[in-house]
């Protein structure tokens, strides 16, 4: 009898450090999920992206083409604000990098770890919003992460792209929202666009 009770609260005492473990791997205070991240200069995409109507590209110019989304040259900054708020106090890291030729050190919020390999171009060119990765960040003022970003996260989109496709014309736009008959809409993109079920571990470790 003390046996199987031994064995039986061994394997409980397993069983719930286990969930212990999987809920603090998936708390916020690891994922970094909704929380904002301290930057040189306290930009707001609301006020560029949904209050002047700047479009993405503008500032990442590469996000298309490149792996990478690309952050913006201290030049692209100073194309507006050598004409506006000139002399804002908080804009000065911004004026002092144009005078000293020094880039800003932006903190990375989408950081990927380096053995996993994301490539913006390719996801843009299959009908993938900035938006369903990024989140609304037309509505945020200062910029958190949306979501994880952990494997299970892009495992999800990638066993069922119908789910989470758009059409191309419309993954800049971060008012898009799912038609009620979006897995259909979902599988013709799917077809139309040649999109795989890429779930292998070369996919994305390389």
């Amino acid at each position: 009898m003390i046996a199987k009770v031994t064995i039986l609260g061994a394997l409980v005492i397993l069983g719930v450090l286990t969930w212990l473990l999987i809920v603090v791997f998936r708390a916020d205070y690891l994922t970094e999920v909704h929380v904002v991240r301290a930057q040189p200069v306290p930009f707001s995409h609301k006020h560029h992206v949904a209050g002047i109507g700047i479009d993405c590209r503008y500032c990442h110019t590469s996000v298309e083409t490149s792996p990478f989304a690309g952050l913006p040259p201290t030049e692209t900054c100073m194309s507006c604000h050598s004409q506006i708020w000139v002399s804002s106090p908080m804009l000065e890291p911004v004026r002092e990098s144009l005078r000293t030729n020094t880039p800003l050190r932006w903190t990375r919020v989408h950081d990927l770890p380096d053995f996993v390999y994301f490539d913006h171009s390719i996801h843009v060119a299959k009908g993938v919003g900035c938006s369903t990765c990024h989140g609304r960040v037309d509505q945020m003022p200062l910029t958190w992460r949306e979501n994880t970003l952990l494997m299970e996260w892009c495992l999800g989109c990638h066993r069922e792209p119908e789910r989470y496709v758009r059409p191309r014309e419309a993954v800049f736009r971060m008012d898009w929202t799912p038609p009620p008959n979006q897995i259909e809409a979902g599988r013709r993109l799917v077809q139309a666009y040649h999109i795989r079920r890429l779930t292998d571990c070369y996919t994305c470790h390389r």
